[in-house]
């Protein structure tokens, strides 16, 4: 981030843009401090009427105010029309609710991406992502996509206050921050869509979101002390392991039993490097393999891994990935169909809902894509065993 920012210093040094909207202060003092002089003995009726007429005028242009996740209010003259997502957390969340007002791409879709994303979203050009190893922002792209702001979604970094007030500035486009985790994604969508205007729309992802997760909690609530023990393994030879405790095992942590107990999870969607000997020793009852492992279509071929009690009783599974993994990578709201697939996966008496009408629904909602039957079977092939 240090590099990005030095770049982006260098960079805009000579330019100096104007956003549509600014962080309040108190620029304004010494303006109240004159008026209050001359209307003092003005009639209490008259400062109401003014007020109201305020308001009025207020509610006509579209002017208003918004406060983000980490308390920075803004205030915008006219309604937000167009939007760039900071990372692929912000960018499948804005997508889903707002696709219309995306002026780009903070990272490239993955490959088959195009069969649930269309054209005329695809084509969007790639602004790049704030934070993370992958990409950096381009900030010629952003200005050249002239967006009214930045969403950036998520878990709020250190410093992040800083580093959005600083860029800001230096861009004269608003950086706004939402706090969402898994937990409070429906108030993620709910400032959004009063951010956006939309909020009958948020709404109803704010709710999909809360029952798909309150039901969650509840079917492991029934399950109680009686966890299956699981790894996430990752990696082409699946020997990385997503560790008890990490970002990316906020689901894996909450639906199993996760063996994989490490002295410093990983916060990488890759985990933490692992061998064969400590995959003997956590031995789980169910293994979950990555869809870019390698390894799954071997395994039960293979003296080693058929060592493991996961391999020898067929209760290993490959996660589904169509446009993302749906166990979190990236760790965003396509986890809520990791929820869904692995509550069914692992305790289907206590989850007795409709796997495949929830799954269609999902993409229908957040990819805006009508799941066909064949599309629904592509996606779990190696990821139902003998649930079906």
């Amino acid at each position: 981030m240090k590099r990005f920012f030095a770049l982006l210093l260098c960079g805009l040094m000579a330019a100096s843009l104007a956003g549509c909207g600014s962080n309040d202060s108190g620029n304004s003092s010494a303006e109240s401090s004159a008026s209050s002089e001359t209307s003092e003995s003005a009639p209490a009726e008259e400062s109401s009427a003014e007020e109201s007429s305020s308001e009025e005028s207020s509610s006509e242009t579209g002017a208003f105010t918004f406060t983000d996740s980490l308390g920075r209010e803004f205030t915008f003259e006219e309604p937000i029309e167009t939007v760039a997502a900071s990372g692929l957390l912000s960018q499948l969340v804005v997508y889903s609710l707002a696709p219309d007002t995306l002026v780009g791409w903070s990272n490239e879709w993955s490959e088959g991406a195009e069969k649930y994303i269309p054209q005329q979203y695809s084509s969007l050009p790639l602004i790049g992502q704030l934070y993370g190893s992958n990409t950096e922002m381009n900030l010629e792209q952003l200005m050249i996509a002239d967006p009214d702001i930045v969403i950036d979604i998520g878990d709020p970094k250190d410093g992040i206050a800083e580093d959005l007030d600083a860029l800001g500035e230096q861009t004269g486009i608003p950086f706004i921050h939402i706090d969402a985790d898994m937990a409070t994604m429906p108030e993620c969508y709910t400032m959004l869509g009063e951010l956006l205007g939309m909020e009958e729309e948020a709404q109803v992802y704010a709710d999909f979101c809360d029952s798909i997760y309150t039901r969650t909690l509840d079917i492991m609530e029934e399950v109680g002390d009686n966890k299956v023990s699981v790894l996430y393994l990752t990696g082409d030879t699946g020997m990385n392991v997503i560790a008890k405790g990490a970002y990316h095992a906020e689901i894996i942590d909450l639906v199993g039993d996760n063996l994989a107990v490490v002295e410093s999870p990983s916060s990488k969607g890759t985990g933490n490097e692992t061998d064969m000997e400590q995959l003997m020793l956590w031995d789980p009852e169910v293994i979950f393999f990555s869809p870019d492992s390698g390894v799954y279509d071997t395994v039960a071929d293979d003296p080693l891994w058929s060592g493991l009690q996961a391999i020898q009783s067929g209760r290993y599974y490959e996660v589904p990935i169509g446009p993302h993994n749906w166990m979190g990578f990236p760790p965003s709201i396509q986890r809520y169909l990791g929820m869904m697939w692995m509550t069914k996966l692992l305790y289907p008496e206590q989850a007795d809902f409709d796997i495949q009408a929830d799954v269609t629904r999902y993409y229908e909602m957040f990819y805006h894509y009508d799941l066909t039957d064949e599309d629904y079977q592509e996606l779990v092939a190696n990821s139902l065993g003998k649930l079906e």
